[in-house]
């Protein structure tokens, strides 16, 4: 108590706290020792800049020019995160267009130092359990006139220009893997490939880890050249049909029909037409449902995963697997939980961290905005990591509930003459105070800092 003297208020004392973790670990530190941005150091570092940066997206940031306000405003979140002072928003965004594609090649291979440093992903037990990588695509929108912008499938937005971002997420563990931008037209058809090859460097996929893998993509990444391939890498692929007539076709050959007991007029039916065309053993199993003018609509799975397996990774008896109903139910609801792997990290990174906010004209440097937004989402999942060891509230917490309510519980920062927090006092009327107060507490007390509750 003798030593600290100086006291500060900050909004997010939550995150702060995050901030010192962050440093005690020297979290940014490959990055620092990676990235070399040609641009003249003034008063801040180029990497100090991309710094500043990425703590704005924690602070909710959807914009750069928002670190102005968020961060810049906020002295004791800036020391909590080891900077003396914060960059004008101005000056970040000339570092971010001064960018080069190396710069971007730099930061990929940061990342992924960082990534097999601290994340679940990259210590999963392969033994014991299938990894699931999830690959998927959203459109990028922004101006007509930036690089790579050209026309392609932004939903609800006719004739826009845009880029593509290609994902691939650790479902099991809600990790984004790797983020790759493409232009405006590239679909998951150009882009799987490149993608997964991205996520094997990351995770040092070898070819026994691959057959422990199940790679779950949608229809985009069902051409009968990407299925092979993955097949030929050793992947369990899981997928759908690229080709709609050809799974027209081959609804036509299910000799026995079962109704979906989730979904009220949707049925699945194996396909037993053999499937010579795949370079190892699939199972295939035909989804209809009735479209607007009465008529079925056919598409069709394409599983390297047998019976027993897919019963396993979605939880049910293997007693089931007398029951072809049951066996097939399996394989269509494993699919459909796609939905809640890759689609759901990028709808919650657009409304939790503003993924599609940002815009650069400048390719690299936007590239650079995806990957520190990549950095922060992993940053997000691993800190709700940190906090729940204890208990599972937050298990249920998405990116903006995370970014919003957790990390943003205010409170005063205690520091000692030489800048270093000493104190942590969260506004004991916040709602999550009392629970983070315990999380921080255990966090933070092998670094001799004290977490407990006040009034501010």
């Amino acid at each position: 108590m003798t030593e600290c003297i100086t006291g500060h208020y900050t909004p997010a004392a939550s995150l702060a706290a995050l901030g010192v973790k962050l440093q005690q670990i020297n979290f940014f530190g490959p990055i620092q020792q990676l990235v070399h941005i040609a641009q003249k150091t003034v008063k801040y570092s180029p990497v100090d800049k991309l710094y500043d940066g990425f703590i704005a997206m924690l602070a909710g940031a959807h914009g750069m020019v928002e670190i102005n306000t968020r961060l810049r405003s906020d002295p004791a979140l800036q020391a909590a995160f080891g900077r003396t002072a914060c960059a004008e928003q101005s000056v970040v965004q000339q570092t971010l267009d001064a960018c080069t594609d190396e710069n971007v090649t730099q930061m990929q291979q940061a990342l992924d130092e960082i990534y097999r440093e601290h994340s679940a992903t990259y210590r999963h037990d392969y033994g014991s359990r299938y990894q699931i990588l999830d690959i998927d695509m959203s459109g990028m929108p922004c101006g007509p006139k930036a690089a790579m912008a050209t026309k392609g499938y932004f939903a609800n937005q006719r004739n826009r220009r845009g880029r593509q971002l290609g994902r691939v997420v650790a479902s099991l563990y809600d990790e984004v893997v790797t983020d790759r931008l493409f232009d405006g037209k590239t679909q998951l058809t150009k882009a799987l490939q490149p993608l997964l090859l991205a996520a094997e460097q990351t995770l040092d996929l070898d070819e026994g880890k691959r057959r422990r893998t199940i790679a779950r993509v949608d229809a985009g990444g069902g051409s009968l050249d990407d299925v092979n391939w993955m097949l030929s890498r050793g992947y369990l692929v899981h997928t759908k049909d690229y080709s709609g007539k050809s799974a027209t076709k081959l609804a036509k050959s299910v000799q026995q029909w079962f109704d979906d007991p989730h979904i009220p007029g949707r049925q699945f039916g194996l396909v037993t037409e053999p499937a010579l065309c795949y370079v190892r053993k699939v199972v295939r199993i035909a989804v209809r449902y009735r479209k607007g003018n009465g008529k079925w609509k056919s598409v069709v799975l394409i599983s390297a995963l047998q019976a027993q397996d897919v019963l396993t990774v979605t939880g049910e008896p293997t007693s089931s697997l007398l029951d072809q109903a049951r066996v097939l139910l399996a394989y269509v609801t494993f699919y459909d939980q796609r939905g809640g792997g890759v689609e759901t990290s990028l709808k919650e990174d657009k409304s939790g961290l503003g993924l599609a906010k940002r815009s650069k004209k400048r390719f690299p440097a936007q590239y650079m905005l995806v990957l520190l937004g990549s950095l922060a989402h992993n940053v997000v999942v691993w800190a709700r990591g940190w906090l729940s060891q204890t208990t599972d509230k937050l298990s249920g917490y998405g990116m903006l509930r995370m970014v919003r309510d957790v990390l943003h519980v205010s409170g005063f920062l205690l520091f000692d003459h030489a800048g270093h927090v000493q104190q942590i006092i969260l506004n004991q009327y916040a709602p999550l105070a009392r629970f983070l107060s315990h999380s921080l507490r255990d966090i933070l007390s092998p670094l001799y800092i004290s977490v407990h509750l006040g009034k501010t």
